[in-house]
């Protein structure tokens, strides 16, 4: 069965690509979540995954910190982070940072470490 899911069934806002969505409900095994990072150096802390999570920078630059590497990626490239690796990410500025994450995942599973 086909689902189509309405932008106010997971935007947090309904004039920004921000919010989430866990797809497990609707068939999938994948989450999605939509960041929207306006500040220099904002982003998620230590975190890791059961399952790869994929980064598609969609505006911006980022500075992702993936196991032991730290990687800069920009708009139009993508990161893949393999799963039970330590990972994290900051908005480097000047402007916004938007990416789409994907989980391949039903729903999401977290382990933060800091």
């Amino acid at each position: 069965m086909a689902h189509v899911i309405d932008r106010e069934e997971w935007a947090v806002r309904p004039d920004r690509w921000k919010g989430e969505l866990q797809c497990g409900a609707y068939g999938s095994n994948s989450c999605l979540i939509f960041n929207y990072l306006a500040d220099v150096g904002g982003g998620p802390r230590l975190h890791s995954h059961p399952y790869a999570e994929i980064f598609i920078i969609r505006q911006g630059a980022g500075l992702f910190t993936i196991g032991d590497r730290e990687i800069e990626a920009s708009a139009g490239q993508i990161v893949i982070v393999p799963p039970h690796t330590p990972h994290k990410f900051t908005n480097l500025g000047p402007g916004p940072l938007e990416t789409t994450d994907i989980h391949e995942n039903g729903s999401f599973i977290t382990k933060w470490l800091e």
